[in-house]
């Protein structure tokens, strides 16, 4: 299963270096990382997707919890919340029918076309894990040649005050 963890960490440098260090270093593996600044500069919002069981997450959870640039851990897997990836996905085109059915796939899964070749058309498509996954899968037949994602944006729908404090 694959586990969504929101970190908020003091902005400073070598804490990216260190969060991944300590995951990593236990033999844990990241799928996805992504961070960035908060509305508090000071502040940035590590999202961290790592496949595993729950005690492989409750042991990524209790160590970063324990690190003295992370202020708050939060695993989004069992809470409510909104999760998005964005893709970029150049995808070959063989024929103009093939082009057709790509750029009509892409509107089912509320794509667009952000640029066409000669070859190829490159689709930027946003969703969930799910359905960026699902939309990856419709458009293996037709040859990806190059793709581009962002990794996991999270963010949870509970009340304010709701979360899960460091620890």
């Amino acid at each position: 299963m694959k586990h969504i963890i929101n970190c908020l960490v003091e902005n400073q440098p070598g804490v990216l270096a260190r969060i991944v260090g300590l995951i990593s270093g236990r033999g844990y593996n990241i799928e996805t990382l992504n961070v960035g600044p908060t509305e508090d500069p000071t502040v940035s919002k590590m999202t961290i997707v790592v496949p595993g069981d729950s005690h492989v997450i409750e042991q990524v959870t209790h160590q970063l919890s324990k690190q003295i640039d992370v202020i708050e851990v939060v695993n989004m897997t069992n809470r409510r919340h909104l999760d998005r990836e964005l893709i970029l996905v150049r995808v070959a085109t063989e024929s103009h029918n093939a082009r057709a059915e790509i750029v009509d796939l892409a509107a089912l899964f509320r794509g667009h076309v952000v640029s066409v070749q000669e070859d190829s058309v490159t689709i930027q498509m946003v969703g969930n894990q799910e359905t960026v996954a699902d939309f990856l899968c419709l458009m293996k037949p037709y040859s990806i040649v190059d793709i581009s994602r962002t990794g996991v944006i999270a963010v949870g729908r509970e009340a304010p005050g709701a979360s899960a404090a460091k620890g």
